[in-house]
């Protein structure tokens, strides 16, 4: 049962990075990257679809993301998704394609996607210590019903604190690649 409460937890920790991953993907660095659209929601049918599903997306340039709608009426639809998602974009409607061109970054605002990026860090280094502390609290339920024994309580606890250890290491790494990658001009 324990092992099961080990595993449980290191999965979950492992689902926070992933989430810590494509949260860092959805900030944009001075080059174009056709992941910072992935939040961007399209009016389609009457109902919003997530952009990278109606349109394919790419970068064929550092400063220039192209998209390309399977369904052409929908360009304006796309063409004003951008725009509302209020990513700094301006998009230009050619009548096939949009093609967004990624301003240079400033010092300024390449110092504010750093804050962000370490806020995001942080959120998901307290979700992982939450859930550090919700494992825990399951341990000591167990051994307090008397299923582990104290020194087994404290042997897990001691695993618990490694994985959170490594996962907050993680998270830390990719702080410090993302923070390079937006200071990288």
């Amino acid at each position: 049962m324990p092992n099961e409460i080990i595993n449980q937890c290191e999965e979950k920790m492992n689902k926070t990075i992933e989430a810590v991953k494509k949260d860092f993907a959805t900030i944009r660095t001075g080059k174009a990257n056709p992941s910072v659209l992935n939040g961007v929601m399209v009016e389609y049918y009457g109902a919003p679809m997530p952009i990278n599903q109606i349109a394919s997306i790419s970068a064929p340039e550092p400063q220039l993301i192209v998209i390309k709608p399977y369904d052409k009426s929908i360009l304006k639809g796309i063409e004003k998704a951008v725009l509302v998602a209020d990513l700094g974009f301006n998009p230009q409607n050619d009548g096939d394609i949009i093609r967004i061109t990624v301003p240079t970054l400033t010092e300024q605002t390449r110092k504010e996607l750093v804050k962000q990026a370490k806020k995001l860090a942080e959120d998901n280094k307290v979700a992982i210590r939450n859930i550090r502390r919700d494992v825990i609290e399951q341990l000591k339920k167990l051994e307090k019903d008397s299923v582990i024994s104290e020194d087994d309580l404290k042997r897990r606890s001691d695993e618990v604190q490694k994985v959170t250890d490594k996962h907050i290491e993680t998270i830390d790494k990719l702080l410090k690649d993302k923070e390079q990658d937006i200071m990288s001009i």
